[in-house]
């Protein structure tokens, strides 16, 4: 019976890539509203990225009080002006925050990557594919001591809000005390474990003191790339505000971005370039082409309706969208006549590894994924090679590392110690016989439905996770977790992503949005310091709650060491060990991101071909403003 379920996951396969394919006669879903041809929204979902909770999978409003849940009043501009539809950028994404929220601080609500990130700077941005700093507010950022306990910033002397007052030490100041003294704050742990004292020498300088010895700090905290790191906000406006966190920002808010927020309706966002925007002044940039960019609601449910989010992308309706499926991706390429592009060309994978591989996670602080014989036999059920033969068209995208491998890590993982790990504790193994051997020394029996069980209960294997983007993998994983025996099945409702932060029962396929350079982020998501009490929600996506002493010391011996310090390496090395012999999640897959880019009205997207910056292809990700900012024109009228 095992080897015929095996043998029908290249059917299942078959029929997810099927159901990802565009189909222009599917209709959209009831209840969307259409807008102006300039302003559009095009109907789809949008997916979630690397750390952020997706927010489409916020708590339905009717679930509270009325007077709790009014909705905030649209933002209408009079009398906007109309601006062509070759100056305007139209991108499709899930708009689910609160209307008029733009400020950083605002808890809850605010999230970058619904146009905000057009709004809110940096002080640096990273390339990661032409691995180099982008000064941007900051000129320079400079550790000024050999042991990483002292950071120098100086600030761009042009660099002003949009209201024309300068940004100042005052604001680099302001944020960074913010953080350290506002646990509300996302970055407030950072601070409070590093920072000593914040020092403005005078207008364009300051000076950090650290605690001890913080070698990732500048880079982790203090940069902008993918969805981490901290924008700089103003301080003449938030001080202000009797509650900063309270405060929305809506059109008042004063920003140091390209683009200001004129009009947030339910169908759509709309942003127009501020003709002063101080980075054009200063060198920085050339002035954008794109006048206008509208973020148009696509709706629903996280990635619904990809086919017809794949029809618009061709008909030019908007110019790009959320990353897609293989099949789609290659679809909308066959149609488009040569239009549209991706990361890769016409060329599979049509996309790049993104930062955030994803894993079967699990909530390790209850029965039965408390006990790593479980979850190591979960691991022995999953057939990577399949994977990548079915799903990926044999790229060996499948995984047993818990960070993307760039070209850093990827050095790391090709080290004798880390090959040495391999061979010992063989996280990549496919064997149904070793794991049916671990459950039966973990107390189990196999009931006549061919089910693990104990104690009346079988091995809650239902995985959470979003159709939009996991339709592909997720059914696959739940027919070899089935064939070995585990109680698995889908779960792509609305519930999804809350029950993963609630530390439900079952399995939750989600990313490890951390590192990039060097694997201490990834491996600190699992520090006993973020293992949420069972009962209460895990905050940012660290879903885990894994505590154990031996492994939170390895830890914090790493966290003050520079990358390039040998005794780095060996503690990295016994941090992986043990996250393989604790098997503390189970990675799956590496992560491309396969973004179709119309280039009917716009070329100089960011490619293999056309690295530009080296700023990734996601416009929603923080480095999204350097995508938008450097598009060219293709002539099109």
């Amino acid at each position: 019976m095992n080897k015929l379920r095996l043998l029908n996951l290249t059917a299942v396969a078959a029929l997810v890539l099927a159901a990802c394919g565009p189909a222009a006669t599917t209709q959209a879903p009831s209840g969307e509203t259409a807008a102006p041809e300039a302003t559009s929204a095009p109907e789809a979902t949008a997916a979630p990225e690397a750390t952020a909770a997706p927010d489409a999978t916020a708590a339905p409003e009717a679930t509270a009080a009325p007077e709790a849940t009014a909705e905030p009043a649209e933002i209408i501009a009079q009398n906007l002006p109309d601006v062509p539809r070759n100056q305007s950028l139209i991108m499709g994404w899930s708009i689910a925050s609160p209307i008029g929220v733009t400020n950083p601080w605002a808890v809850p609500g605010y999230t970058h990557q619904e146009g905000n990130n057009l709004m809110w700077e940096p002080l640096y941005y990273y390339g990661i594919f032409q691995s180099q700093d982008i000064p941007w507010l900051a000129d320079s950022m400079e550790y000024t001591a050999d042991d990483f306990t002292q950071l120098t910033i100086k600030i761009n002397k042009d660099a002003k809000w949009s209201d024309g007052v300068p940004v100042t030490a005052d604001d680099v100041v302001y944020t960074f005390e913010g953080q350290l003294n506002n646990d509300k704050l996302a970055y407030h742990a950072s601070f409070d474990q590093f920072v000593e004292t914040i020092t403005k020498v005078d207008d364009l300088t300051v000076v950090v003191d650290f605690k001890i010895p913080a070698p990732r700090f500048k880079f982790e905290v203090l940069t902008l790339k993918f969805d981490t790191g901290i924008p700089i906000v103003p301080k003449h406006w938030l001080e202000a505000q009797p509650d900063v966190n309270a405060a929305a920002g809506g059109l008042d808010i004063p920003s140091s971005g390209p683009y200001r927020l004129v009009q947030w309706d339910r169908t759509q966002k709309i942003y127009d370039l501020n003709p002063d925007w101080w980075a054009v002044t200063a060198g920085r940039i050339a002035e954008p082409a794109v006048k206008r960019v509208v973020v148009s609601n696509i709706g629903g449910q996280v990635g619904q309706n990809m086919d017809t989010v794949a029809q618009r992308i061709v008909n030019a309706e908007f110019d790009t969208a959320l990353d897609m499926r293989s099949a789609v991706i290659g679809n909308i390429l066959e149609q488009s006549g040569g239009s549209v592009t991706t990361h890769s060309g016409s060329e599979a994978p049509y996309g790049y590894l993104d930062w955030w591989p994803n894993s079967l996670w699990m909530n390790t602080a209850i029965a039965p994924y408390d006990d790593a014989r479980v979850r190591r036999a979960m691991s022995l059920a999953i057939d990577r090679d399949t994977i990548d033969t079915v799903i990926y068209e044999g790229a060996q995208i499948s995984t047993i590392y818990p960070f993307p491998l760039y070209p850093a890590l990827k050095a790391f993982t090709d080290s004798p110690e880390v090959q040495a790990l391999v061979a010992k504790y063989e996280p990549r193994k496919y064997d149904v016989d070793a794991s049916a051997a671990l459950m039966t020394e973990a107390g189990f029996t196999m009931n006549g439905d061919g089910l693990w069980e104990k104690d009346g209960e079988t091995v809650n294997a239902v995985i959470q996770g979003f159709e939009g983007i996991h339709s592909d993998i997720v059914p696959v994983l739940v027919e070899m977790l089935r064939n070995a025996g585990f109680d698995a099945d889908v779960n792509f409702g609305n519930d999804a992503y809350q029950n993963m932060a609630d530390g439900k029962p079952g399995l939750y396929m989600f990313g490890h949005g951390a590192s990039l350079v060097d694997p201490y982020a990834a491996f600190e998501l699992f520090h006993s310091r973020y293992s949420a009490a069972v009962g209460t929600t895990a905050g940012n996506n660290r879903f885990s709650r894994y505590a154990n002493p031996e492994y939170d010391a390895i830890l914090d011996q790493m966290a003050p060491l520079s990358a390039d310090d040998p005794q780095f390496k060996a503690l990295a090395v016994q941090a992986l060990e043990i996250y393989w012999r604790d098997q503390i999640d189970i990675p799956v897959i590496q992560w491309l991101h396969r973004i179709a880019y119309n280039q009917t009205y716009w070329t100089n997207w960011p490619t293999a071909a056309n690295p530009s910056l080296g700023e990734n292809g996601a416009f929603w990700a923080h480095t999204g403003l350097l995508v938008i900012t450097n598009l060219q024109p293709s002539g099109a009228q």
